[in-house]
């Protein structure tokens, strides 16, 4: 697939559907928090994500340099176990690609490269076969979790700078009809933000009630930073950890929908180390897993009905089956490359390695990964210099 060095015209003509940017932490802190401790978690672009159209994986192909690498957009269709390249074209992706299902709706959101200040922007309904392109005139977010989809199209964007930004119909979003729901500061400054003592936003979804959702890291310990706003007041969603966490810090990773909920994966920092705990709201009370140590994250994500993975440095695996089993689950140890895990039928995965411009699918079956696919990405080298 060609890169070209610059968002081509169609994609500039269009303004379009849209997502934005996160906040990576400029709050003031309060008095008497502290801890030295190990560099707090963040979640990488690499992700997967599961809709009924099939499931998308994010990963990052090409070279060592940052000119040299692209990302991309990959499907494995529900009536099919074979992965197939669906990047919109036309679109520098350097700089990160997040993505947001919601309804019949996939969209695409490209961070800002190559000196560009904007994010582009592409919408799938038909399992990307075709793109619609749109414009957001801001950066997106460096996190998974910069874009998010309602069922009726309502789309709501994380930009850089913490704003998170509304348009209420995809409609809307892609004729670039983006209005701005609320800044950092602005919710750093209500009452749950001050209570958390919230430094950065980290995620956007949708709750039960279709209500926007928020979520970011929190500098008072122990404190979870989710949030709900119901007409222009935010409130917190009432996620409290249990267990000794009174220390730690709680970063949300990742904050995704689910049928009647939602699902978050928070990481908390402690002096003694790193750990990771997944959540599942059902609108009125959260389920807290038991912490899985993490020394790193490598990529995380969701699956069906609220499951979650997490991979670690060292080829380690984790996964988790839900609410109603909140006990993480080692897997054997991945592939060499595995950058990205997305989950299959009946408990399977399928881990996805890149070795430059190829992409090695293995699926796990009877405990052992074995490889079922390659899939050749046409980079071209040196083409974003």
């Amino acid at each position: 697939m060609s890169r070209r060095a610059a968002v081509t015209a169609g994609v500039l003509a269009c303004a379009g559907l849209a997502c934005a940017g996160l906040v990576a932490g400029c709050g003031a802190q309060p008095a008497g928090v502290s801890g030295a401790g190990p560099p707090p978690l963040t979640a990488p672009l690499s992700t997967s994500l599961v809709t009924a159209q099939g499931t998308w994986a994010i990963a990052v192909m090409g070279g060592r340099d940052a000119e040299d690498r692209f990302w991309q957009l990959f499907l494995r269709p529900a009536t099919s176990g074979r992965w197939s390249l669906v990047t919109p074209q036309g679109v520098a992706d350097n700089g990160g690609l997040v993505a947001a299902a919601g309804g019949a709706y996939l969209v695409a959101g490209f961070r800002p490269s190559q000196n560009l200040t904007f994010s582009p922007l592409a919408t799938s309904t038909d399992t990307g076969r075709n793109w619609a392109p749109g414009l957001l005139d801001a950066g997106l977010a460096d996190t998974p979790g910069a874009i998010a989809v309602g069922p009726s199209g309502r789309t709501l964007a994380l930009l850089r700078d913490g704003t998170i930004e509304t348009a209420p119909t995809a409609g809307s979003a892609a004729a670039g009809r983006w209005a701005p729901l609320t800044t950092r500061k602005a919710l750093a400054a209500s009452a749950p933000g001050r209570s958390c003592g919230l430094e950065g936003v980290t995620a956007v979804s949708f709750g039960p009630n279709q209500y926007p959702m928020a979520a970011g890291s929190c500098a008072r310990p122990g404190a979870a930073g989710v949030f709900t706003d119901a007409g222009g007041t935010w409130r917190s969603a009432g996620l409290t950890l249990p267990g000794p966490v009174p220390n730690g810090r709680v970063r949300v990773l990742a904050l995704t929908a689910l049928a009647g909920g939602n699902a978050a994966l928070l990481a908390v920092s402690r002096p003694g180390g790193n750990s990771l705990r997944a959540a599942w709201w059902d609108g009125t009370r959260w389920t807290v897993s038991a912490a899985v140590t993490a020394d790193g994250v490598r990529a995380l994500g969701f699956g069906p009905g609220g499951s979650a993975w997490l991979l670690q440095p060292g080829g380690r695996a984790e996964t988790i089956a839900g609410a109603a089993g909140s006990t993480w689950r080692a897997l054997p140890p991945v592939p060499a490359g595995t950058q990205v895990l997305a989950p299959g039928s009946g408990g399977s995965y399928d881990a996805l390695a890149v070795a430059g411009s190829r992409l090695t699918v293995w699926r796990l079956a009877h405990g052992a990964w074995a490889k079922v696919q390659q899939v050749t990405v046409p980079v071209q080298y040196g083409s974003s210099g």
